[in-house]
């Protein structure tokens, strides 16, 4: 009767979590709700489907694999509610009600096939109080994250997240120099470190921040969803192919809605905290990936490079369907190399997983298929046997990702893939032409002048990562002929180092594929080599030592590194920067408003009064470019279509609407385009009645 009441307590446990989330839901109990209510539904079903499957994983392997399965669950069982739910007359089967039923029908399914399948587990790791000792001072850089950037959000005072930064890299410091750390502290470091880097930017301001990405026609396709309460593959017929492909996204569409709904979170909340939150696990999955052939030392080593690079925490957060494809990506990887997974345990990861990526990201997608056909391709050919990598699995991969986007899109990813394709093609002419490849190669190549000495010393250290990548590889290679050993991963890496050429050599390719952000990806792969590289050069100098001189040479690299990616001695010394964190009080109008994508409060509130008034699908509203890129497509919900540019040649059509932000009212600065014209020009608001303005922001209306 003992063992008996023992193996009651995990289903029993799942059974009370559930009871807190319907009360929490019912009652909606602020805090509970959301805390408790994100726990359970991004760790929770990952992680029974890891204990079905009977998973031998280390607690770090099981979390990353939580997170990773809880969020495909989300997504599928939100798809199937939404086309099962609305064929039994559910007009709106992504509302709270029928997701908290389904969820928790579903999870509880799960609980009960693991209390049958095997050994109920451990709710809770052994916990010792020498783990909270060390916790306390580690957490720190998460602290002054969000303590810093509320001072800057309040009172534009930064010195608190300078104060991070150099947490963060003394942090990093001690353990490259020290010894003998467990697993355990360099994961969750890794962690603090991402997450504080993270939450550092994207809590910026009240306000979604673009960061020069994508988020403003994300958001207006995930409020599409979130307002129908279901979604749709076929979009509205006015929608362009740009936001058809992005309403095939469910990490943009239904994911967020599934979050917002069942957690009564606001969407901007949704994006700036819980995206960056799953996005954090991403090094950390990368880090369990690279610590099996480079060590928990070296494997940390190359997280921290990862993260140091300026995309993690800036593009990235401008990108949430990226971040959460990037999410299965990285486990993809881990299913691919990973020696320990049985048979079944590895195809119904790679199959869940592929299918996570095809529905978040259709670019990584279309890289990781790329990777795996040359990868078998290879292995084909040198006659190499893997049991990870399967003509089987390529196919599945294949299949999911022709059936996902036919089904969706009418082939409209497919024809984009062949558009992009054909402008690489029609600028293979310009082969000889360096221009071609783009500011950011030129730039990467040292070709580019810098405009400070602050500037020429962040690409002198930018420089050195680069060159031991690549004498890394060369060390790879070297190894490979005298050792026979893991040729999935080799085969993998020299696929990101031909790439990383393809987009050096082939002109247009940097500009097409966006440089940054692919050099990003290809870093899934190479930042090892980074690492791998500094030990190669130190053992061709000297015999002894070579561990800590190892560290010695990567610590002199890459916080160096850190230090100017993250803007830190731009803003020390005052030299122009990009980072919105630490610069915003500085940064001209232009830079922050339009290049960064910052939005303000006087903006956000005109645009909601102008979609609230003003029926804008039959007025033409005329608008500068920083205004169509975030605050009226974003929080005036403004179909792109309808915004028409402002400059001072405009000629207002009659009834127009001409919305000014604080850019263009404040600074006077309006963004024409490809210049800047100062808004005294525009003459033609003389004319017009003004019919709102709150200090910041204006509406004017021309009446004839």
């Amino acid at each position: 009767k003992i063992e008996n009441s023992k193996r009651l307590d995990f289903p029993l446990a799942i059974v009370f979590l559930q009871a807190i989330i319907y009360l929490s839901v019912i009652f909606d109990v602020a805090v509970v709700r959301q805390v408790i209510g994100f726990l359970y539904l991004s760790f929770v079903p990952g992680y029974l489907v890891v204990k079905m499957l009977k998973f031998r994983f280390g607690a770090l392997e099981t979390l990353t694999f939580s997170v990773g399965f809880s969020v495909a669950f989300l997504m599928l069982v939100g798809l199937f509610l939404n086309e099962l739910g609305f064929m039994a007359g559910i007009l709106q089967p992504l509302s709270t009600v029928p997701l908290l039923v389904a969820l928790n029908m579903f999870v509880l399914i799960l609980a009960v096939l693991v209390y049958f399948r095997s050994e109920p587990p451990l709710l809770f790791d052994e916990f010792s109080l020498s783990s909270v000792k060390w916790a306390f001072p580690l957490i720190l850089p998460l602290v002054f994250s969000v303590v810093g950037v509320m001072l800057v959000n309040v009172y534009s005072d930064n010195r608190v997240l300078l104060v991070m930064i150099l947490a963060v890299s003394l942090i990093t410091a001690v353990l490259m120099l020290k010894n003998r750390f467990p697993s355990k502290i360099y994961a969750f470091v890794i962690f603090i470190i991402g997450i504080s880097l993270l939450y550092h930017s994207s809590l910026i301001s009240r306000y979604l921040c673009s960061f020069g990405s994508d988020i403003a026609p994300e958001y207006y396709t995930f409020k599409y969803t979130q307002m129908n309460g279901r979604w749709s593959s076929a979009p509205p017929s006015y929608w362009g192919s740009g936001l058809g492909r992005l309403n095939n996204m469910l990490s943009i569409t239904v994911l967020p809605t599934v979050y917002c709904n069942l957690l009564n979170l606001d969407s901007t909340w949704v994006f700036k905290l819980i995206f960056p939150l799953i996005f954090a696990f991403v090094p950390l999955c990368l880090y369990c990936l690279w610590r099996e052939s480079f060590g928990d030392k070296y494997a940390f080593f190359s997280a921290f490079f990862f993260m140091a690079t300026f995309t993690f925490y800036t593009e990235l957060l401008g990108l949430n369907r990226q971040m959460i494809g990037e999410l299965f990506l990285a486990l993809l990887f881990f299913v691919l190399l990973n020696k320990n997974m049985g048979r079944f345990q590895r195809v119904f990861s790679f199959t869940i997983f592929s299918f996570g990526l095809v529905v978040s990201h259709y670019a990584l997608a279309e890289i990781f298929l790329f990777f795996i056909v040359f990868a078998w391709l290879c292995l084909l050919i040198f006659k190499r046997r893997s049991n990870n990598l399967t003509a089987g699995m390529v196919a599945l991969f294949f299949a999911i990702m022709f059936a996902w986007y036919i089904y969706t899109s009418n082939a409209s990813v497919f024809k984009s893939f062949l558009e992009f394709a054909d402008n690489v093609y029609r600028q293979l002419g310009d082969f000889f032409n360096l221009e071609s490849r783009g500011e950011t190669v030129l730039r990467g190549l040292g070709l580019e002048p810098p405009p400070t000495i602050w500037n020429a010393l962040s690409r002198v250290f930018a420089y050195i990562t680069e060159f031991l990548i690549v004498v890394g590889f060369v060390g790879l290679l070297l190894k490979r002929r005298k050792a026979d050993g893991d040729w999935g991963r080799f085969v993998l890496i020299s696929e990101a180092m031909g790439f990383l050429i393809a987009l050096i050599a082939v002109p247009g390719l940097a500009s097409t594929m966006n440089m940054t952000r692919f050099y990003h990806v290809l870093l899934f792969l190479l930042a090892p080599l980074c690492v791998s590289g500094g030990e190669f050069l130190v053992k061709l100098i000297s015999k002894r030592e070579r561990n800590y001189l190892v560290s010695v040479l990567l610590l002199s690299v890459l916080v160096p590194y850190f230090l100017f990616q993250s803007g830190f001695v731009y803003e020390v010394v005052k030299a122009e920067s990009w980072s919105v964190p630490l610069s915003a009080y500085r940064m001209s109008g232009y830079k922050l408003y339009y290049s960064s994508g910052y939005t303000d409060g006087w903006s956000v509130f005109s645009a909601k009064w102008l979609s609230e008034n003003v029926k804008v699908s039959q007025v033409h509203v005329y608008a500068d470019w920083a205004s169509f890129e975030n605050p009226l497509r974003i929080y005036g919900l403004v179909y792109e279509g309808y915004i028409y540019p402002l400059s001072n040649v405009t000629i207002i059509s009659d009834h127009g609407i001409v919305y000014l932000n604080s850019l263009n009212t404040i600074q006077e600065a309006v963004v024409a385009g490809a210049y800047l014209c100062n808004s005294s020009e525009l003459s033609f608001l003389s004319e017009m009645n003004l019919v709102y303005s709150n200090g910041g922001s204006e509406i004017y209306k021309k009446v004839p």
